[in-house]
């Protein structure tokens, strides 16, 4: 998003609620109210269809052992920072649950990257996917005969189930790539979000207090996994004064 008399710019790599399949989401449905309330404060916003989802090519990869959505959000950074009507350095990213995955391993692959905002965001190390896991029933795995599931097999066949004492496993985690950061992280999770422990973003957050890197943890009493309520709102405002900050 852009600031109408500004630079202020993110992008918004689009993730789903949780009753949605790839298949069934809707470009100008879901995320509209949050796409609408940066837009309402100044904001250019880029919302993507990953690939696989509404009428984007390809197939659904998935997010916590496939890179391909990370090279999509990578790519959309890039066909914004090369637009004529956004400053390519005051380009930000926001991403919700999975998606919170998916902004930090771009940051992470691409440091120069100045905010992130991350709404109940999962699996930031193997550890915690370990420890909480992800609660949600909706959740249908790819078949046996998609390629992400074929790829997923030989990672497994070839390097094991995730080990934290594996040579291969210590290098994947995006958690091991904080040094070169140049950006901010802002993180936002509600208590009683029943789908993605709140612990993955208390245990992130731990992670970042150990480096220089400018983050903060806003924690809702209520609001569920979407921060529904009067959660959205303090979320949102919060968000747009964080973009605000960084991206000047």
């Amino acid at each position: 998003m852009a600031k109408s008399n500004s630079d202020n710019i993110f992008g918004v790599p689009s993730d789903l609620p949780t009753s949605l399949s790839p298949s069934s989401y809707q470009t100008l449905v879901n995320y509209s109210s949050y796409v609408d309330y940066f837009a309402k404060n100044g904001f250019v916003v880029f919302k993507i269809d990953l690939r696989g989802h509404a009428q984007s090519e390809g197939e659904p990869g998935g997010a916590y052992y496939s890179p391909d959505y990370i090279i999509d959000t990578l790519n959309a950074h890039s066909a914004l920072a090369n637009s004529d009507f956004v400053n390519p350095d005051k380009i930000g990213l926001w991403g919700h649950s999975m998606a919170g995955n998916v902004v930090s391993r771009a940051l992470a692959a691409k440091p120069s990257i100045p905010a992130v905002v991350i709404w109940a965001g999962a699996v930031y190390t193997y550890e915690d996917f370990a420890e909480f896991s992800i609660q949600d029933n909706s959740y249908r795995p790819p078949s046996e005969q998609s390629e992400s599931r074929r790829k997923r097999n030989e990672l497994f066949e070839k390097y094991g189930q995730f080990d934290p004492n594996s040579d291969f496993w210590k290098k994947v985690p995006m958690t091991n790539y904080l040094d070169g950061i140049k950006g901010a992280i802002q993180l936002n999770h509600a208590v009683d979000d029943n789908v993605v422990e709140i612990g993955y973003s208390r245990n992130f957050n731990g992670i970042l207090d150990k480096t220089s890197i400018p983050h903060e943890l806003n924690e809702y009493p209520s609001g569920g996994h979407n921060l529904s309520g009067a959660s959205f709102s303090q979320s949102m405002q919060k968000s747009v004064e964080f973009f605000n900050k960084y991206l000047k």
